[in-house]
């Protein structure tokens, strides 16, 4: 049987038929595009308490923490300076699924929140807002065009697993995100950094399948396929042996 993934969304009130601020979890078609792509099977996971993750992570193989707003600077011990769009319930599932994911095992992609995420859930802390004219991280536009075209270039190290799978060396990424990682939580170690010194990708030292990076492999096509399809495969070894 092909592998589960199991994909975190984001909870939005948007206008329907129902009302103009209808409650709806979503997530991007291409989260779900590309985890299927490789043959395996996409299931969406809202916000549940913590303690029914290992209900979520017994029915699947493999997990995507993606994308969505600001992790609460209270999860790693700080006022809220430049955090927008937080979401407590959101934060308490996604800490409490990657602290389980990590001690079962579970093969896992952060993408930017989730990255976010792991390292938080990890006890290191973020930077509110990394934006700064001229640099790799320039102001966010209000242009969705403009913003899902800016690029970047990152630097991935060699020797890791993230050099395996994407290459190491210069790699172009998009530009989708205000924070980043400030102080690294322990038991990981960075992979991939921008010029400006932004953690772009980190990795678990304790052998863990994890692959975590700060830019939207979803959104950048063909490019980084890869990616998703390491999962799959991972993900697949893992059922292979349950």
């Amino acid at each position: 049987m092909p592998p589960r993934i199991g994909i975190t969304s984001w909870r939005r009130e948007l206008p329907t038929f129902l009302g103009e601020r209808t409650r709806l979890y979503t997530l991007a078609d291409e989260y779900v595009v590309r985890v299927a792509t490789p043959g395996a099977v996409p299931l969406l996971v809202p916000h549940v308490a913590p303690s029914d993750v290992d209900g979520v992570l017994d029915a699947v193989d493999g997990l995507v923490i993606a994308g969505g707003g600001d992790v609460d600077p209270a999860s790693y011990g700080e006022a809220n300076v430049a955090s927008k769009d937080t979401d407590a319930q959101a934060d308490a599932t996604e800490l409490a699924l990657a602290r389980r994911a990590h001690e079962r095992g579970v093969p896992t992609l952060a993408i930017c929140r989730g990255m976010q995420i792991v390292n938080v859930a990890g006890g290191g802390t973020l930077s509110q807002d990394i934006v700064g004219e001229g640099t790799p991280h320039p102001p966010i536009s209000d242009d969705p065009d403009a913003v899902l075209a800016d690029r970047h270039p990152v630097v991935i190290d060699e020797g890791s697993r993230l050099a395996e799978v994407l290459g190491a060396g210069e790699r172009i990424v998009n530009t989708i995100h205000h924070q980043a990682i400030d102080e690294l939580a322990p038991g990981f170690h960075v992979t991939a950094r921008a010029a400006d010194g932004v953690i772009e990708a980190i990795e678990a030292d304790d052998g863990w399948d994890l692959l975590a990076v700060q830019w939207h492999p979803e959104k950048l096509g063909e490019d980084d396929a890869p990616l998703f399809a390491w999962l799959a495969e991972v993900a697949g070894r893992r059922r292979g042996r349950e």
